[in-house]
């Protein structure tokens, strides 16, 4: 009996997967990223998080100005080493090239959202923002299921420090006037 062969991309190159390589590894699984230099792969998504992905998507397509756009899934290179896919993210309008985009910089992106999933609570509450505000990204949302109700935590960079300081937490209505005026229902994920 024969083993099944392995990918090449299985085994890291000597001086490690960069950014630049997610758009060259063939065969590589959809929406995988690379956080400190390491390939992190996604599991399958439960319906609460596709449907908060899907509402935020539109809710915030619909209320960006004309300088903004909002993509849904888009890796965002924040260095050679990290390379996050969020859930949701807000780019200024003269960033995007294109259909064959397949990324945007960090310097590019005004808001960042994660939908915590079980597999990503780790990377999403605790090093994705680091990465994130090490960035420069103004803004970043956390979004938790708590009795099968999204809540929003709402974060905002402290020119300051360098971090992220929370500036809100959202159950039912995620009222905002940053990073422009939004107000999303947050219960019409049961209704989706």
């Amino acid at each position: 009996m024969t083993s099944p062969s392995l990918p090449d991309w299985v085994f890291p190159p000597a001086r490690g997967f960069t950014a630049e390589d997610l758009d060259h590894i063939a065969d590589l699984p959809a929406h995988t990223e690379l956080i400190d230099g390491s390939l992190v792969f996604v599991s399958p998504q439960a319906s609460f998080h596709m449907c908060v992905v899907s509402l935020l998507e539109g809710e915030l397509r619909r209320a960006a100005p004309e300088e903004h756009r909002v993509r849904r899934e888009m890796s965002v290179i924040l260095d050679p080493a990290q390379r996050p896919e969020p859930d949701v993210c807000v780019v200024r309008a003269d960033a995007v090239t294109g259909g064959r985009q397949t990324f945007f910089r960090g310097q590019d992106v005004v808001l960042v959202v994660e939908v915590v999933s079980p597999e990503s609570r780790v990377r999403d509450r605790k090093r994705k923002p680091v990465l994130y505000a090490e960035a420069g990204i103004p803004h970043f949302w956390r979004i938790e299921e708590q009795a099968g109700k999204p809540v929003a935590y709402v974060y905002e960079l402290d020119p300051a420090t360098g971090l992220y300081a929370l500036t809100g937490l959202h159950h039912d209505r995620l009222k905002l006037t940053v990073p422009f005026d939004l107000d999303v229902d947050l219960g019409a994920v049961d209704r989706m």
